[in-house]
């Protein structure tokens, strides 16, 4: 089993190479990353509003208060959709559009907590979540610059950090390769 380990250590290094890499263009160029990151915003803000259209329809019979969820869901879906059909126009407008969509969504989870609060402990924690998603898009209205920056210096960081680590993980690997006679769990 170690010789199986040691034989991929390559694979898990190359991914690090390629996590590294991602990094430093991230860095080099934080104007590609926040396009890459436009796509995904709004591939996640769409599926996110389908989700909670489709929580809103399931609770549409059974409670007076499937509206909330609906209008979430509604501005999900529309934000997604103008995120991926309009990456460019988006790029500028991305942290306007966060900042919204984080007020909204903050608005109407402190909302919900108060309704769950007859039903359930704990819903302070979906108020909190709320408070913090407002102070979010707060932030991000203010400092759209800065919003933007940090977006993209966040992800080149993290895969730097990441890439590194694959990248040892994978050299560390390879001392497991034929011969090794070492026990598992001391090596990896």
């Amino acid at each position: 089993m170690l010789e199986t380990i040691g034989r991929q250590w390559w694979v898990i290094a190359l991914r690090g190479l390629f996590a590294v890499l991602f990094g430093v263009i991230a860095l080099a160029w934080p104007g590609m990353t926040i396009a890459a990151l436009v796509i995904l915003f709004g591939i996640y803000v769409f599926i996110d509003g389908v989700v909670a259209i489709i929580a809103a329809w399931r609770m549409f019979g059974e409670h007076g208060r499937w509206w909330p969820a609906f209008i979430v869901g509604a501005l999900g879906v529309i934000v997604g959709l103008f995120a991926f059909f309009a990456p460019t126009a988006t790029a500028t407008a991305l942290v306007y559009l966060v900042a919204f969509w984080a007020i909204i969504t903050g608005i109407f989870e402190i909302v919900a907590a108060m309704h769950l609060r007859r039903h359930m402990g704990g819903e302070w924690l979906l108020a909190v979540g709320g408070a913090i998603s407002i102070l979010l898009g707060v932030v991000l209205y203010t400092r759209p610059a800065i919003g933007l920056i940090a977006m993209s210096w966040i992800i080149a960081f993290y895969a730097l950090f990441f890439g590194v680590l694959l990248l040892v993980l994978g050299f560390r690997m390879r001392s497991l390769g034929p011969g090794a006679n070492l026990r598992m769990g001391t090596q990896l």
